[in-house]
């Protein structure tokens, strides 16, 4: 019983820090606050469905096709609403607070449209659902998928901060915009890229969830909400204390509930978010600030 609950809390782990890097990459490079990006999932689950579905295309193949159409749908937003506004000094101060506001309108628009095209109905599919044992522990083939490619994405991220120059270029954006700026980094193409890296992940997502649950027009809500807790915890902007955080997520959140009820979960995870705000504002992992 606890092995397989602590498989069950890898997977659910695995599964938020890849929703929350996608989130975090957006967050730290351009400080938005997209409160869409739970619909991004949804929109990486319905293509793989769709695609499953109407044309027999594997989920696997899914995975390209879902990354190329939703970080294209990343540089449209970054063109069309967020370039402007990112380079006038004015409107940039004010594009934090102002991104709830548009990324509101753009989930509102993407889950409704996604409802008037495929209606409300739950959707699933089965792919690689057959069983398999591991020293007692029961695994589909979709959730052994779902872990190794969410640890492949999540592992590249953090040795493509470390060890690549553009990830280099990435953190000091994150850290200290206009220092970047100052020596040689360019933050225009750096943010352009981590929006679309960010959608492109949170499709990515959306792929795998699709293999191992059922899907509606209206799923990405939950996402949202756990990838900020995540990010809240990890610190905003620390892609590696984030995807520690994904996981800390999924193990309260899989034993609590095992210890409760699933009604508890949404307790579980409001409860960690208003902890972690009260308690440690910075982050679990995150450096307290002195006032000085």
């Amino acid at each position: 019983m606890f092995q397989q609950l602590l498989f069950a809390a890898v997977v659910s782990g695995a599964l938020y820090a890849l929703v929350a890097l996608g989130l975090n990459l957006v967050y730290g490079s351009l400080r938005l606050l997209n409160i869409a990006h739970g619909d991004l999932v949804m929109i990486g689950a319905y293509t793989a469905f769709w695609s499953f579905t109407l044309l027999g295309i594997s989920p696997v193949v899914s995975l390209a096709t879902t990354t190329v159409l939703c970080a294209a749908f990343g540089f449209l937003v970054y063109v069309v609403l967020l370039k402007r506004q990112l380079g006038s000094p004015a409107l940039a101060q004010r594009l934090e607070a102002n991104s709830l506001i548009i990324f509101y309108g753009l989930s509102v628009i993407l889950q409704n449209g996604a409802s008037l095209a495929f209606s409300a109905t739950s959707r699933g599919y089965q792919f690689l659902d057959g069983v398999h044992m591991f020293g007692g522990v029961s695994a589909t083939g979709s959730m052994l998928l779902l872990l190794g490619v969410a640890a492949a994405i999540t592992l590249g991220a953090l040795a493509f901060l470390r060890f690549h120059v553009a990830g280099w270029s990435l953190l000091a954006v994150i850290e200290r915009k206009d220092a970047a700026a100052v020596v040689g980094v360019n933050v225009e193409r750096v943010q352009m890229i981590s929006i679309c890296a960010g959608f492109a992940i949170a499709g990515i997502a959306g792929v795998l969830v699709s293999m191992t649950q059922q899907i509606t027009p209206f799923m990405g809500f939950p996402f949202t909400i756990a990838a900020f807790v995540v990010v809240i915890m990890g610190g905003l902007g620390n892609i590696a204390a984030g995807i520690a955080a994904g996981f800390v997520l999924g193990f309260i959140e899989t034993f609590g509930v095992a210890l409760t009820s699933a009604t508890y979960r949404s307790i579980l995870i409001y409860g960690i978010f208003v902890g972690v705000l009260l308690l440690r504002p910075q982050g679990l992992f995150g450096k307290a600030v002195q006032a000085r």
